[in-house]
């Protein structure tokens, strides 16, 4: 029988990673277990009541103040441990995070062949965003089997010197969960104990839903981002700006200095996937530095501005579903603006191509493993 071995210990990863894990428990011929890291606790456990799964081997790393260091060495130490007892003839990771980078690494030091899932994503700048990208360049070269989202991700790769027959474009497995959730999900889940959140869900269309906590853009940057929101509550008394605000303090410090005290901006604490889907699929259009929003937001019909100035998801700007508005203070009021005020730009951008693939990503990463000879019975 095949094994694999899925790893993961973000939200992020266990939202993509989600529907394939569930598929390959289901999958004959092939032995499928899950390993998280806990890289991120509360919230990657939240991910994983909802969709219904249970790890089988928890390395449990997160501590208090860990920095990028603590969390390479322990997914290196436990998954070091675990691979003495538990030899899968493959492992599967997902994206760019450090858990995906340490599980690579430690895989390849223990000769187990490795599978990337959302393989390609490149902006050319290792300090933007960082350390992700540093961590996916690596990974793709260690990988045996790099399923691509899309087409361009599939040239990056070429470009870099991956062989053609290690790359699979697949579409992006974000679709498959939110496909997924978006029909389970029609209201806000109990957790939601603040009442005046579901009021303003229920009461107003024109929601600003916000999310901002990329590392890069902390500090005078983060300020801008702040004061622009600010400018646009007090033009627009009529908007409900919603902002979920990381728990970071170098977020929050920021973010409660400027907005804390206007009238229209709430600023909540992080929602559970559930529950930001529901707000996703309510709101008017989203304004993020988020990588994986810019690909749910168009799953969904909703214009998205990217509070970035590179992003390794050129397709939705392609498309025209998200825009760059970059960290700056003037770009992003008038990006606001423009959705605000201009119906036809609303419109193009809300009807624009999703291309981020049709919701048979995790088919066909499955189809591939169970068709791949280099995993040995």
């Amino acid at each position: 029988m095949k094994k694999t071995l899925t790893i993961f210990g973000t939200r992020p990863e266990a939202i993509k990673m989600a529907m394939l894990c569930r598929k390959l428990s289901e999958t004959e011929g092939i032995e499928h277990k899950i390993c998280v890291t806990a890289q991120h606790r509360e919230m990657l456990d939240q991910v994983l009541d909802f969709f219904a799964i249970k790890p089988d081997f928890d390395l449990d790393i997160m501590q208090s103040g860990q920095d990028l260091t603590d969390i390479t060495c322990e997914v290196l130490k436990g998954l070091r441990e675990l691979f003495k007892s538990y030899r899968p003839d493959m492992v599967l990771v997902h994206g760019d995070t450090t858990t995906c980078m340490a599980a690579g690494v430690a895989a390849f030091y223990a000769g187990i062949k490795i599978g990337h899932v959302e393989a390609g994503l490149r902006t050319g700048n290792l300090q933007s965003p960082f350390p992700e990208e540093a961590n996916r360049i690596l990974v793709s070269k260690l990988a045996d089997l790099n399923f691509s989202a899309t087409e361009i991700n599939r040239q990056n790769l070429l470009s870099e010197g991956i062989s053609p027959e290690k790359i699979i474009v697949t579409g992006n497995t974000v679709i498959d969960s939110l496909l997924f959730a978006k029909e389970k999900v029609n209201s806000f889940s109990d957790d939601i104990t603040d009442a005046s959140v579901k009021r303003i869900f229920k009461e107003h269309q024109r929601i600003i839903l916000v999310t901002g906590h990329r590392r890069e853009n902390l500090g005078d940057e983060f300020n801008n981002i702040c004061r622009a929101f600010k400018e646009i509550a007090d033009k627009h008394p009529e908007v409900e700006i919603v902002y979920p605000v990381h728990l970071n303090p170098k977020v929050q410090k920021p973010v409660r200095d400027i907005l804390g005290d206007i009238k229209n901006v709430h600023l909540i604490n992080p929602l559970s996937y559930p529950d930001f889907v529901y707000a996703m699929k309510q709101c008017y259009f989203i304004v993020t530095d988020s990588g994986g929003i810019q690909e749910e937001a168009p799953g969904l019909g909703k214009p998205v501005l990217v509070m970035r100035d590179t992003t390794e998801r050129p397709e939705a700007i392609d498309a025209g579903t998200a825009k760059l508005v970059g960290v700056d203070y003037d770009k992003i009021r008038n990006g606001i603006e423009s959705l605000l005020t201009d119906g036809n730009e609303y419109t193009r951008m809300a009807k624009a191509h999703n291309p981020y693939g049709d919701g048979r990503a995790v088919e066909r990463i499955i189809d591939k493993l169970k068709q791949e000879e280099t995993i040995n019975d």
